[in-house]
């Protein structure tokens, strides 16, 4: 069945099939005739391209900073027993009551969730206060607002 349609269709074949290799010929010659032609900008521009892209994992290399980060662990020992609230230091810094006692959770290593579950607040209420908190504490973090609020006295 197949080849009965081949055999019919054989002049057609073969007309279709001269016609691709010959232009596929055509199409080889000439990129041969450009590449012989333009063969210096060729090489020019792969040279270029071999140059940029070392350029770039060079700058790469070179700029990116060597920082090495050290953990120092340490035991503290607090007396809570002596402690004696700076109220100075609160009046100075602008706490509110509300923020003391949101740092004074913060301290504890509760969440946000857990601290709005606590005050009955929502947790972008929790959030707003731990920001002000940071903001006025000049702090970035949980942990060095809470070591900052110990050393100042503002919490156990």
């Amino acid at each position: 069945m197949i080849s009965d349609k081949i055999y019919r269709h054989k002049q057609n074949i073969l007309y279709g099939v001269s016609l691709a290799l010959l232009l596929f010929l055509l199409k080889w010659l000439e990129l041969r005739f450009i590449i012989i032609d333009h063969i210096f900008e060729i090489y020019a521009g792969a040279i270029a391209l071999i140059f940029t892209a070392l350029g770039i994992w060079l700058a790469l290399k070179l700029t990116k900073p060597k920082i090495t980060t050290v953990v120092v662990e340490k035991e503290v020992f607090l007396h809570t027993s002596d402690f004696h609230f700076n109220k100075e230091e609160q009046e100075r810094l602008g706490l509110s009551n509300r923020e003391l006692e949101v740092l004074q959770l913060i301290a504890l290593g509760l969440s946000n969730q857990e601290i709005a579950e606590r005050l009955f607040v929502s947790v972008n209420t929790i959030k707003t206060h731990s920001s002000r908190l940071f903001e006025k504490m000049e702090v970035k973090s949980r942990t060095q607002a809470a070591e900052k609020a110990k050393r100042m006295r503002l919490i156990p």
